[in-house]
């Protein structure tokens, strides 16, 4: 009797925590959304002032920040490298989107 109901106070543990993560990664896409809009902002100022959408100095500063956050939070610094990178991926794809070089939904 006692294994059963370990179980389930071990599967009612299992399923809460999932169910935080769930939100958790809602929250993720929500602010990579916002990420996304704050990029057509900056498409608009860079086709305005002829600035080039990637920014090699600006690049390695997210980064360099990423990585050395990661290390702070004792979380894999190059895994969110790897992600920033992507974020930053993104970001200039919807710049060029914005300024007609893309080809973004």
């Amino acid at each position: 009797m006692f294994i059963v109901k370990y179980r389930i106070c071990i599967y009612m543990s299992l399923d809460r925590i999932r169910a935080d993560i769930t939100k958790l990664d809602r929250e993720i896409i929500r602010l990579i959304a916002l990420r996304q809009n704050y990029a057509k902002d900056i498409a608009k100022i860079k086709i305005n002032t002829g600035i080039p959408i990637h920014d090699e100095q600006r690049t390695a500063e997210v980064l360099e920040s990423a990585f050395n956050r990661a290390v702070e939070c004792k979380i894999d610094p190059v895994a969110v490298q790897k992600i920033f990178d992507i974020l930053i991926t993104m970001s200039e794809d919807r710049q060029r989107d914005c300024s007609g070089e893309g080809n973004l939904p």
